[in-house]
């Protein structure tokens, strides 16, 4: 949209708007911002130390987390949303590059899908002003991750839900939750700084 206006001189000058432009860019690093935080969470996946029980230790949790806090859950879930589909089609970008829909209904695809809670509810704790409700509305998402991991792999193993508890959920709680909080001192820092030159 142009608005011509005229200066003491008497000549035209012309103030160009472009909302559209404006809205392409935004797109554009939405889309950036999306498919990072994607790649971010196959990497961090790859960090992986295996265990009896077959659910490895990995950095997939702080990825979330990370992902939630940084970008907001509604980004944060498009993020995971894309991993997981990269990963449902083959793409080895599960722990141990690992990929296809075996492993999304295998021993570990319960977290998998607990993940797409815990990227919600910790994009919407970490836009809390109150901080410490915030970090716990996180937890409450990794909690919900744990139920979800911990009641797949009951049903794939053959197990009762308390016992998968003990063997998939018990020896990761500390860690994850080390992890949410470092994802949310980290995440607030980014998200600060990315705001502040006008990117977010």
């Amino acid at each position: 949209m142009n608005m011509g206006t005229v200066n003491a001189g008497g000549q035209n000058t012309v103030k160009e708007r472009n909302p559209a432009g404006r809205t392409g860019r935004k797109t554009t690093r939405t889309f950036v911002y999306i498919g990072m935080f994607a790649a971010v969470l196959a990497v961090l996946s790859q960090i992986s130390i295996p265990m009896p029980t077959g659910m490895p230790l990995t950095l997939q949790t702080f990825a979330v987390a990370l992902c939630g806090a940084v970008l907001g859950w509604r980004l944060s879930l498009a993020s995971t949303a894309v991993w997981v589909m990269l990963g449902a089609v083959g793409v080895p970008v599960f722990a141990n590059f690992s990929g296809g829909f075996r492993v999304l209904v295998g021993y570990t695809g319960g977290f998998i899908w607990g993940f797409f809670f815990m990227a919600a509810l910790c994009g919407i704790g970490s836009a809390m002003k109150n901080k410490p409700f915030g970090l716990e509305i996180g937890f409450l998402g990794l909690l919900i991750c744990h139920v979800f991991g911990a009641l797949q792999y009951s049903f794939v193993a053959g197990v009762g839900f308390w016992q998968a508890v003990l063997l998939v959920s018990v020896p990761y709680l500390i860690k994850d939750v080390i992890s949410v909080v470092l994802a949310f001192s980290i995440g607030t820092i980014v998200r600060g700084r990315l705001a502040k030159a006008g990117l977010m």
